[in-house]
């Protein structure tokens, strides 16, 4: 069973329609309109909404933050890597994936997912080892991004970017050591945008597999960004060319 805590994160839930959703646990005495407004939607769908003491709300969420509501899902859903391949497209220049190698943060993770989002990135794709899985925490640092983002998990990454390259995809890995300014290329065509852990980057198979590596030049006395701020940044320029195409 999956938890799913905070007021934004469990509005996005019951909102996106999940049919896996069980119940949601409100604590007694968390007031609000943003509460009946849950319960309003809750009880339109057909939710069970239970009312508990505040002490099993904080257990059932493991942490206090929950903001007294949680939803208990059945199990987050990964997508497939077929189905964001083939997910229709007005436009397939116009497409951007994101593939996440070592993001061990599960803070770093959900906001990923939350600036991919809103960007308009056609899906996530994360590798089964030393990157989180979609936890609540990430859920909940997503902004409830993760419910509405297709999330790909896969055994190994350097094999989904080989499956991306062969369905016509450029790859490119932003490495803050040796990559070229990233507002130096046009990123014509569908891109593949690679984003590595702060402390190590992304990994040397990865980084070999990508077709061009990237960097956001520094001026300060700090020689790198938190993971999340430099995808934005790099993922805005991205889809700034190809808007203005």
């Amino acid at each position: 069973m999956l938890t799913i805590y905070g007021v934004h994160p469990v509005m996005e839930a019951i909102e996106s329609g999940d049919s896996k959703i069980e119940k949601i646990v409100i604590a007694k005495e968390r007031p609000g309109k943003d509460i009946q407004r849950i319960i309003g939607i809750a009880s339109r769908q057909e939710i069970p909404v239970i009312f508990e003491d505040r002490e099993y709300a904080d257990g059932l969420a493991r942490c206090k933050n929950h903001q007294g509501v949680i939803c208990l899902i059945r199990k987050f859903q990964y997508t497939p890597i077929d189905s964001i391949l083939s997910a229709p497209d007005e436009d397939n220049d116009t497409r951007l994936i994101l593939l996440l190698d070592c993001i061990e943060d599960p803070q770093n993770l959900g906001s990923l997912i939350r600036t991919g989002h809103c960007f308009g990135v056609k899906g996530v794709i994360i590798p089964e080892d030393r990157t989180s899985p979609v936890t609540p925490a990430v859920i909940k640092a997503s902004a409830g991004a993760a419910l509405h983002t297709p999330i790909v998990r896969v055994v190994n990454i350097a094999k989904a970017i080989d499956r991306l390259q062969k369905e016509g995809f450029w790859i490119y890995g932003a490495d803050a050591a040796s990559g070229s300014a990233f507002d130096s290329f046009d990123y014509e065509g569908s891109v593949g945008l690679v984003m590595g852990s702060e402390k190590k980057g992304i990994r040397t198979l990865v980084k070999k597999k990508c077709d061009f590596l990237i960097s956001i030049p520094m001026s300060g006395k700090l020689d790198s960004l938190n993971v999340s701020v430099a995808a934005g940044i790099i993922i805005h320029e991205i889809t700034s060319r190809k808007r203005h195409k």
